[in-house]
């Protein structure tokens, strides 16, 4: 009875823990997504801007990989056994894709504009038996664009 109880405190614990690390996360991104409010990115290939006022223009990427924590692992295979939306990793990807569209943009902090921005994910890390996801990577990438003033 006493492992049961030990148990669950752990599990209560270690859930309380994840949500507090995950909301902290979030919490950081959308206060470095609002001081970059002003640099736009964009999936177009190509702006309305003329030649000959690019002053600069390079790839610049971004990555991130978040991993999930043991109580979202066990919420995720519950839910593989009812059905259903997988909440905790879509949590797991939104924070894995915004993170690094920010950290694409820190690599080009005096840009004008970053176009033809593409992001790709993976699933990295499983555990031997090849079922639920260890971490998820995010890869954020597009061409900076810098003009002249």
């Amino acid at each position: 009875m006493i492992n049961i109880f030990v148990f669950l405190v752990l599990v209560t614990l270690g859930y309380f823990a994840g949500s507090m690390a995950e909301k902290r996360h979030f919490r950081s991104i959308e206060k470095r997504e609002a001081a970059h409010l002003s640099q736009p990115i964009v999936t177009l290939e190509n702006l309305s801007y003329p030649e000959n006022e690019v002053r600069a223009a390079a790839l610049v990427a971004g990555s991130a990989v978040i991993s999930v924590d043991y109580f979202k692992r066990l919420l995720a295979s519950l839910r593989n056994i009812f059905g259903g939306t997988v909440v905790s990793y879509e949590t797991l990807l939104d924070r894995a894709r915004r993170e690094a569209l920010l950290r694409m943009r820190a690599a080009a902090p005096d840009a004008t504009a970053i176009i033809n921005v593409r992001i790709e994910t993976a699933s990295i890390g499983r555990r031997a038996n090849k079922k639920g996801v260890g971490c998820v990577e995010a890869i954020a990438y597009g061409t900076a664009l810098t003009l002249k003033t």
